[in-house]
């Protein structure tokens, strides 16, 4: 009995398995299936319709950016520009009374006869306008009698001195200059050697 009772329920499993087929499906069944289908195609065209609606959104922020940034480039090299134009600026308007004076000695030179009053009008315009330049970071750097240091001086000549020690700066021919501790131009100097025997 048992056995005739499985063969029954393997004939009714099988018989079960093959009404599943397309052909024997019920009407119902089929219905719902091809709304199933339409609703993924529907929310599949909605998913490409949100897609396609995002992916003009972002490149539209995309090209957006992109001017914003193009033009920020163009505004700090226009900005870059007028800095490097202008630097100078403030050091011209400060350096321009003393281009005043030293024309007013001039007039005054050519108005009197007295060399000394020019001389001292010409050294007060030269030390007023070095202040100035220290105010803005110039230094000068100090040679007579100091060690020669290839860092700060150029030597051009060579003195022979039994009163000096070797390698010391003997005269300064021209002055040198430092700014804000970076040296502008060395000083031009003559250095001293041992007198050969």
């Amino acid at each position: 009995m048992n056995k005739s009772v499985r063969e029954k329920n393997s004939e009714k499993t099988i018989k079960v398995e093959f009404s599943n087929t397309e052909e024997n499906k019920p009407e119902e069944l089929k219905k719902s299936e091809d709304a199933v289908k339409k609703e993924k195609r529907a929310s599949g065209k909605k998913e490409k319709k949100d897609w396609e609606k995002e992916y003009k959104e972002l490149y539209d922020k995309y090209v957006r950016l992109h001017a914003e940034f193009e033009n920020f480039k163009r505004r700090i090299t226009k900005d870059k520009q007028e800095a490097i134009k202008y630097a100078n600026q403030e050091l011209i308007r400060q350096i321009l009374p003393f281009v005043d004076n030293l024309e007013r000695s001039l007039q005054h030179a050519d108005e009197s006869k007295n060399i000394d009053a020019l001389k001292e009008g010409i050294e007060m315009t030269i030390k007023d306008f070095l202040k100035t330049l220290e105010k803005l970071g110039l230094e000068t750097i100090q040679s007579e009698g100091e060690p020669f240091d290839p860092n700060v001086h150029e030597a051009i000549m060579q003195e022979e001195r039994d009163d000096m020690e070797p390698n010391t700066v003997v005269q300064e021919l021209q002055r040198g200059y430092k700014l804000h501790g970076r040296v502008i131009r060395p000083a031009t100097v003559t250095v001293s050697k041992k007198k050969d025997s």
